[in-house]
């Protein structure tokens, strides 16, 4: 919110994530009274950028910097992924978007880039939506760079359910998760 507290919206089981998923768990927060969305952070999930801008047309989305980051050491090897994550530093902490794209371009052309193009890659296709990060403050920049808090928070609900092998049905572990989510809140 305007204020800087997260919460949760909401709560929803389906068997795959996809266009249509987002479309309604978007429709539904719009229908609750979610009335604008100023920016959204993640991580490639399928669908999701468009159901946003579809039901908010004035919100901006963006990948999340962490997540970019894995995706272009996903193709280099485990010796190099430090010099690489330092050279890729200079793309998402640049002070606008020709800063990073010299950075970007500069890291292609080097020993580095070369031996991993791949990883270029990965930075120029999330490029539109890399960019929109870049207009923001260094201060702003560190809250909304990753989805790293959403992701701890998952994880918290993993560990909950661990040791419950199946829930019987969708209702079940909703109220389940439900009641977990209440106690990590406090």
């Amino acid at each position: 919110d305007l204020d800087g507290i997260k919460h949760i919206l909401g709560l929803w089981i389906a068997k795959e994530e996809g266009a249509s998923f987002w479309a309604q768990v978007c429709a539904n927060l719009s229908n609750r009274g979610v009335k604008d969305v100023f920016i959204v952070c993640c991580d490639g999930l399928k669908g999701l950028p468009e159901a946003v801008e579809a039901t908010w047309p004035n919100s901006m989305v963006q990948t999340c910097i962490v997540h970019l980051i894995r995706a272009a050491n996903r193709w280099v090897a485990y010796g190099d992924r430090r010099a690489v994550s330092a050279a890729l530093k200079k793309v998402y902490t640049a002070t606008d978007e020709s800063t990073a794209r010299a950075a970007l371009a500069e890291f292609e052309a080097s020993e580095l880039g070369e031996k991993y193009p791949r990883s270029v890659k990965v930075w120029q296709d999330a490029w539109a939506r890399f960019v929109p990060f870049l207009q923001f403050p260094p201060a702003a920049r560190k809250v909304i760079y990753t989805t790293n808090s959403i992701e701890s928070f998952n994880n918290e609900l993993r560990k909950a359910t661990r040791n419950r092998v199946q829930f019987t049905n969708d209702e079940s572990a909703l109220k389940t998760l439900w009641l977990m989510i209440c106690n990590i809140e406090d």
